[in-house]
């Protein structure tokens, strides 16, 4: 993609929409860019205003509930999207326009219809729009594909992610829109796979080299939930790409014991994980002992500034994230998650309330991404399968 012309002065004055909950991780990022003379905060877009504690280190940014008209009156360049769900195309769109360009937080949208809308939006009004998959600026990922096509493992037989958490019924309840697959006739979709764990099947996508919507050829799912929300906590998902390689991402936000998320690269020859919260990777392949690495990672906002200014690829364009938001549509359409007898969970203390915790699930989350296979496959005795349904 080549450069604006001619390109924006630094440092870019950004708005940041959301600036509470994960918005307090844009905040700190936007703080070390402007110390790089990068971006400056411009203002910040919040139903209520964040006090001189909360915007420590940032003087007196304008502050309003109104997105568009303080894109307006900031002359922002950037704007940094941290909102509901259901809110990220509408505010896109509100930017666009205006030719602010984007950070978009992920999902980016609750259903393909609302993606493509924001897509063709953003192209139309020619402003960038970089996806906060942050995953996706891990160096670990060239480096793993470049192993997968020297042929490292041998021939690829498929990718599995596993993503073992543990929240809390107050997780469930901090948001109007938590836990939820829609509100009203607005979709929301919010869930184990599209959102807390939504990187784990962006990161097996990308490791699959099956990022585009083209890519998808089908998607089974099975999705369950053990507390008392409508979205699904526990869940699984197959993909099969259109060159017959299998994705599979198991899921639970009730785990045994929390641990980190990883892909794991299924090859004729060896294996790929890649820890990718930690860019850690080990490669494990015939005839060789262990070899682990760990890589740096670019940080998305600063790819997007530098790729305005100095014309280096975007790294997340909305056109790398359509296979994940096939995923989404799939689980979107799917019948409701099953809930699961209480005889297959039990409750334990949490950090601010109780959780609840599906026995033996640690081991299936495992064993689905070592096997391929999906929970009902598995012999989970809680699992049991769900719709299977394609792009």
């Amino acid at each position: 993609m080549s450069t604006l012309s001619p390109p924006p002065p630094l440092p870019l004055p950004v708005v940041l929409a959301g600036a509470r909950g994960h918005g307090r991780w844009h905040l700190h990022n936007i703080r070390r860019l402007e110390a790089l003379g990068l971006v400056r905060l411009a203002g910040i877009c919040e139903l209520r205003p964040l006090d001189a504690e909360e915007l420590d280190g940032f003087g007196t940014p304008e502050q309003s509930a109104d997105f568009g008209g303080l894109l307006d009156s900031t002359g922002a360049r950037l704007a940094v999207v941290c909102t509901p769900i259901q809110t990220h195309t509408d505010l896109a769109l509100a930017a666009a326009p205006r030719g602010v360009h984007l950070l978009l937080e992920k999902p980016p949208a609750p259903s393909y219809a609302e993606f493509e809308r924001m897509a063709h939006g953003v192209r139309a009004a020619g402003t960038r729009c970089q996806i906060g998959f942050q995953s996706l600026g891990s160096h670990a990922l060239p480096a793993i594909r470049s192993l997968i096509d020297r042929g490292a493992i041998g021939e690829l037989l498929g990718v599995g992610a596993a993503g073992a958490w543990v929240r809390d019924t107050a997780y469930f309840t901090r948001a109007p829109w938590s836990g939820r697959r829609r509100l009203g006739e607005v979709d929301v979709v919010d869930g184990a796979l599209t959102n807390p764990l939504a990187h784990a099947v962006a990161t097996a996508l990308a490791v699959a080299g099956s990022p585009r919507s083209e890519d998808v050829a089908g998607i089974e799912s099975e999705l369950l939930r053990a507390n008392d929300i409508e979205s699904d906590d526990t869940s699984c998902v197959r993909i099969t790409t259109a060159r017959g390689i299998p994705v599979t991402v198991a899921a639970t936000l009730c785990a045994e014991e929390p641990d980190e998320p990883y892909v794991v690269a299924h090859g004729e020859l060896g294996r790929i994980t890649f820890w990718y919260k930690e860019d850690r990777v080990l490669v494990q392949r015939a005839g060789r002992g262990p070899e682990e690495s760990v890589y740096g990672r670019t940080d998305l906002l600063e790819n997007l500034v530098r790729h305005l200014t100095e014309g280096a690829p975007l790294l997340v364009p909305p056109e790398l994230t359509g296979a994940f938001m096939r995923v989404v549509e799939a689980i979107r359409l799917a019948p409701d998650p099953l809930a699961l007898p209480a005889s297959a969970w039990r409750t334990a203390a949490g950090e601010r309330a109780p959780r609840r915790i599906v026995t033996g699930v640690d081991r299936v989350v495992a064993a689905s991404a070592e096997t391929l296979a999906l929970f009902s496959e598995l012999g989970a005795p809680w699992a049991r399968s769900t719709e299977a349904s394609t792009p």
